[in-house]
């Protein structure tokens, strides 16, 4: 279990923080309600308050960098006392330009209650902030008219070519007949006296043909005032007429000296568009050093308090990248078996053992079949079975070791697919009224879930066998089905059996298959068993009987067994016998044993084709007689790439049958090429020249019967049963070492 390990506990519990956060980051980009061209208000506000030629006053701030112990909780409520008319951010007024960034600073600035305008900084411009900034506030460069003067707002940031923004500042400012002019711009063309803290080359106005025909333009146009940020520092020059102003204090890091202080500034201009300002220094009696972590405390809070979403977000993914490093690095593993493993105290005892399945007998099929099998094998050598599975009509009246399910809903044509009622709480009391030793699991899903969901519960194992690959029967499922069959099916395996002790897989090639995907469960290779001597005991009269049925004189006989589905592939088989009674003129009969869904449509295809004396729709067969059809039989022909055995083909070559097979996972390790049969790949003409060589070739067709029956004698249900109680016995050996630490012995 998960809580037994806090390690692991705790990653999932950081991916889980990870999913949520990612899940609200989108939340507040996508649904929550928008704020747009927040300074087409903001000037509105403005030209309302301001009559021409009138006295006004406002703010200059600079580097807000979303602060909120100073900016929020001490400069806006000053503001809001001091009788100002208006705001404006010379820029930085957020710390980044990441969506939370800007919506904390619209917080923060519903508390003025006098207008605001923004100039476009660079932090403003980082992490895609130009985007934001624009459908947020407006455009990166602009100009508005306040009372008698005019007030000039430019991008220093690169995202607006400056050639442009010089052309467009000279027209205007040529046309212009303001008193006063004031501009704002982020970045400072001039590089003050002060020693700046932490400054960097790139703080200051690039490139230099831009800072030069901007000082141009504020000399020949008479611009009164030019106010900048991104310095942590209040700095003025004089230059001609024109007063340059850097001011970095409202927010941020600074070093509470004499020069990098925090701070605004007061800007009055009169009745005749004379500018004067000064210098509002905030008030901090300190001593020196508590002065400068006081700064630090509330940048670094500044930063939490707009960015504690980030924070924690990149705390939780370093977090569980560590975890998992360390789980990787730290913790050894041991990638070979446990050879120190003792299964022969469960193996000296008799078994108690459940299964659950989605389809079992009466209807017909592989994992039916192979169910029945295994519990009869395990009952001849004395353990308790009880099968869990749909009820169906036709079923034995007396069951002892069956739990019969009532269905939620019969699928397919004649209902042959029966979804369970998993709810039924008296299914979980009847298994653990059985008392389990394990648990064994015939499907990834529904009973095969609730099994898992007992086993994990009642604390025993759990074994999945994989018996069917499931990316073939997409056409079953209400999915896209691309999606299904190349996603959605591989995970539900790999999930589903990662979750359980053990998997038991009826080849090497299926084995593969599930290490490809990711399945890390260990997994036992265990062919599953046939009733080989049943094949031996067949009666010759029963044989000719059958032959005299159906009406077969000296054809040779071709046999199959499958379900009549899509995922069978047997419209291959028609189409190539359609091909070969063309090219052969000994004569062949084709009998297809076996029902389902498709049955009618098979029927019209092979009449269509005239192939009714060459290819016959058995039907179902019951199990009881199915070896004396096999041993009607001179060949067998299969074509299905949906199995991970093909069973009937081990059952055909225990009758002494050739195989002609599809090469699939299922069939590569069991069809030994020129020894018990051929297998080709899924084209027609191979497949049909390998049926021709076993029908014109008797020598080769008896050498080959001989063989592949020498080959399925090894498949026995007695020793696939005996194999899977070995497999059993382990998985509760290394459950108990991993519950307690070491091999404890049952009693």
């Amino acid at each position: 279990m998960i809580f037994r390990n806090p390690l692991k506990l705790l990653f999932y519990l950081c991916l889980l923080v990870v999913f949520l956060l990612v899940g609200y980051k989108t939340y507040l980009n996508l649904f929550t309600e928008d704020f747009e061209g927040v300074h087409t208000e903001q000037v509105e506000r403005i030209y309302q308050a301001l009559e021409p030629g009138e006295p006004f006053s406002f703010a200059v701030v600079g580097n807000i960098n979303n602060s909120v112990g100073i900016f929020e909780d001490r400069i806006i409520p000053e503001l809001n006392r001091s009788g100002l008319d208006f705001l404006v951010s010379a820029g930085n007024a957020v710390s980044g330009g990441g969506e939370d960034k800007y919506r904390a600073l619209y917080g923060t600035l519903s508390h003025l209650e006098i207008p605001y305008l923004l100039t476009f900084g660079a932090h403003e411009y980082e992490d895609f902030g130009s985007f934001r900034f624009y459908d947020h506030f407006g455009p990166h460069f602009f100009s508005i008219e306040a009372g008698n003067s005019r007030l000039i707002f430019l991008d220093s940031t690169g995202k607006t070519p400056w050639r442009w923004q010089i052309r467009w500042l000279k027209d205007l400012l040529a046309q212009d007949t303001s008193r006063a002019r004031i501009l704002f711009i982020g970045h400072p063309p001039l590089h003050p006296d002060e020693n700046a803290p932490f400054d960097q080359k790139d703080d200051y106005l690039a490139p230099p043909e831009f800072r030069d025909a901007l000082l141009a333009a504020i000399r020949d146009h008479g611009v009164d005032r030019v106010f900048s940020a991104n310095l942590s520092l209040y700095a003025e020059e004089q230059i001609g007429e024109t007063t340059f102003v850097t001011t970095g204090g409202a927010g941020g890091l600074v070093m509470n000296n004499d020069t990098s202080f925090y701070h605004y500034v007061r800007v009055n201009v009169d009745a005749d568009g004379e500018v004067s300002h000064s210098l509002q220094r905030l008030k901090v009696g300190q001593h020196p050093i508590l002065k400068r972590l006081e700064s630090l405390w509330f940048f670094i809070y500044s930063l939490f308090y707009t960015g504690y979403l980030n924070f924690i977000l990149i705390v939780a993914v370093f977090a569980a990248i560590a975890i998992k490093l360390y789980g990787a690095i730290f913790i050894g593993k041991d990638y070979y078996p446990d050879y120190d493993l003792d299964p022969s105290p469960w193996l000296d005892k008799p078994m108690r053992v459940a299964m659950f399945t989605n389809n079992y007998l009466p209807f017909i099929g592989g994992v039916p079949i192979s169910i029945e099998r295994l519990r009869r094998g395990l009952e001849a050598l004395g353990d308790k079975l009880l099968v869990v599975a749909p009820r169906y009509k036709g079923q034995p009246e007396t069951e002892s070791h069956v739990l019969r399910v009532p269905s939620l809903l019969a699928m397919g044509e004649k209902r042959e697919f029966r979804l369970a009622n998993i709810f039924l709480g008296r299914i979980r009391k009847r298994v653990r009224a059985f008392k389990p030793d394990i648990i064994h699991l015939h499907h990834p899903f529904w009973l095969g879930s609730l099994g898992l969901f007992v086993a994990r519960t009642l604390n025993i194992p759990a074994i999945y066998t994989y018996h069917t690959r499931l990316e073939h029967y997409a056409h079953f499922v209400p999915l896209p089905g691309m999606l299904f069959r190349n996603l959605i099916s591989h995970a539900l395996i790999k999930r589903f059996a990662n979750k359980c002790d053990g998997v038991i897989v009826p080849t090497y090639s299926t084995e593969e298959y599930l290490r490809m995907i990711g399945v890390k469960t260990p997994t036992f290779v265990q062919p599953t068993g046939i009733e080989y001597h049943k094949f031996q005991e067949v009666q010759e009269k029963d044989v000719e009987q059958l032959r005299e049925k159906l009406k077969l004189r000296n054809e040779k006989v071709f046999v199959s067994v499958s379900r009549l589905s899509n995922e069978k592939n047997i419209d291959f088989m028609i189409e190539a016998i359609d091909a070969l009674r063309r090219e052969t003129h000994v004569p062949f009969r084709f009998l297809m044993i076996g029902d389902g869904h498709q049955k009618d449509r098979l029927q019209k295809k092979i009449e269509d084709l005239g192939l009714q004396q060459h290819f016959t729709l058995v039907g179902a067969v019951p199990p009881d007689e199915m070896a004396i059809w096999y041993r009607l039989g001179d060949a067998f022909l299969f074509a299905s790439i949906s199995e991970t055995q093909g069973m009937v083909i081990l059952e055909a070559m225990a009758a002494g049958l050739p195989v002609v097979a599809v090469r699939s996972s299922g069939i590569e390790d069991v069809v030994r090429h020129g020894f018990n049969g051929f297998k080709t790949p899924e084209k027609q003409d191979q497949w049909r020249a390998q049926v021709k060589k076993l029908l014109e070739d008797d020598e080769l067709r008896e050498k080959l019967s001989e063989q592949a029956l020498e080959f399925a004698r090894d498949y026995s249900v007695e020793q696939f049963a005996q194999d899977v109680r070995t497999i059993y016995a382990t998985t509760l050996a290394m459950a108990a070492k991993k519950r307690k630490g070491s091999i404890i012995h049952p009693e």
